[in-house]
């Protein structure tokens, strides 16, 4: 059965309606062996990690709100876009489920952006008792190493974490490593927050949430994230509506630098980081 996925795939591949159900074939045959765990089965997934695929991504996003004019699943979809083009590139890797569940504030009385409709938090200590389970869960299956891509800024320590926690745990045990990709995030907070200042962007706008820099990325990835009338009316885009930054101008086209330095700074850390394991 056609995932959601490779429709969407099949679409880009087959722009010309004409050509039917020949064209449409044509192309699901084609279509490259997925890097999604969820989207193989189980005899599927260990031929491959037999094969050599023992890296696997681990998407982080979050559901939380971005404002009047951006989804509350923004992050989650970012990280698993990304997480696949990252495994693509490096040819041995494949993703696993995104964990959209992560700490987002204090609930009872709401804090940060709890106060929003829609958002959803945990305790640290849950999301790091979720990451821990989820590590050891791939180690039990034969990958060598466990990467964590946290696209939200809130939780990237408790990334290291639970990364330092399993090394120092296994560290007899050479099978599996776990590796906090910092590099992931803090590429969007450095790399491309200088692209855009280099383009004449103030770092008012582009903010640090539901900004600039930030709509940007989520129009780069999926327009659909990102409702377009209500930036052009650029209505409630300030703080009091939780946006934190300037997103009038944000595009696709400046959202691709972003996806790009993330993508291509990640792959390299990735590979570093195996590399001085063996």
């Amino acid at each position: 059965m056609l995932t959601k996925k490779m429709m969407r795939r099949v679409h880009v591949a087959a722009p010309f309606a004409m050509l039917g159900a020949l064209t449409l074939a044509a192309a699901c045959h084609a279509a490259p062996a997925p890097v999604d765990i969820e989207e193989m089965t189980s005899p599927e997934l260990k031929a491959r990690i037999g094969a050599g695929a023992t890296t696997i991504l681990v998407p982080i996003g979050g559901t939380e709100q971005n404002g009047p004019h951006m989804v509350l699943g923004k992050h989650n979809v970012r990280a698993h876009l990304l997480a696949d083009e990252i495994a693509r590139r490096l040819g041995n890797a494949v993703v696993a489920p995104v964990i959209a569940y992560v700490p987002e504030g204090a609930i009872t009385p709401p804090q940060a952006h709890m106060r929003f409709t829609g958002t959803i938090s945990i305790s640290d200590a849950s999301f790091e008792s979720l990451l821990e389970s989820t590590a050891r869960s791939f180690k039990q299956h034969g990958f060598r190493d466990v990467f964590f891509l946290g696209d939200h800024g809130g939780y990237q320590r408790s990334e290291q974490r639970v990364a330092d926690k399993l090394n120092a745990e296994w560290k007899n045990d050479p099978s599996c490593r776990v590796h906090a990709l910092l590099d992931y995030y803090q590429t969007t907070q450095t790399d491309f927050v200088g692209a855009l200042r280099s383009k004449g962007f103030s770092q008012a706008e582009i903010g640090t949430h539901a900004g600039l820099n930030d709509t940007s990325l989520s129009l780069a990835v999926d327009k659909n994230l990102v409702r377009a009338d209500v930036l052009a009316q650029g209505k409630d885009l300030d703080a009091a509506h939780g946006v934190y930054g300037d997103p009038r101008r944000s595009s696709a086209e400046l959202g691709q630098i972003g996806v790009q330095q993330v993508v291509n700074r990640s792959t390299a850390a990735i590979q570093h980081a195996i590399a001085g394991r063996r």
